[in-house]
């Protein structure tokens, strides 16, 4: 997986990729409503980023696992991708904590994500 060289709050050149992600409705063991994004991310301006398995090169949110099938893969979204925004908020100065809070509050997700090698769509 390649990563981008980028610090918290400094401009990125890259090209921004839109993609909208509508959850799936699914239901836990005690019948209650969950909606399933199907992916997961690391990294975060609180983590080290040179101790990641994913060999992150700096601290932003990064797309770590998408099941196949699933809402994320649907939208388009793919290891390795960086979320720079969702819904607006800015990910490239956030927690995890704080992105995943975020990520899990929204049943749909508007995120801008930047994928290496990517530079036209």
């Amino acid at each position: 997986m390649s990563t981008f060289e980028h610090k918290a709050g400094t401009a990125i050149e890259c090209l921004s990729i839109p993609l909208k992600l509508t959850k799936e409705i699914s239901y836990d063991e005690s019948g209650r409503e969950i909606l399933k994004c199907g992916f997961k991310i690391g990294g975060g301006i609180d983590q080290d980023f040179r101790q990641s398995p994913q060999a992150f090169t700096d601290n932003g949110i990064y797309v770590t696992d998408v099941s196949a099938e699933g809402p994320a893969w649907n939208c388009g979204l793919r290891m390795g991708d960086k979320i720079l925004q969702c819904n607006g908020y800015d990910f490239t100065m956030v927690t995890h904590k704080k992105a995943v809070e975020y990520i899990k509050k929204h049943p749909i997700l508007n995120m801008l994500i930047a994928r290496k090698g990517v530079t036209q769509t």
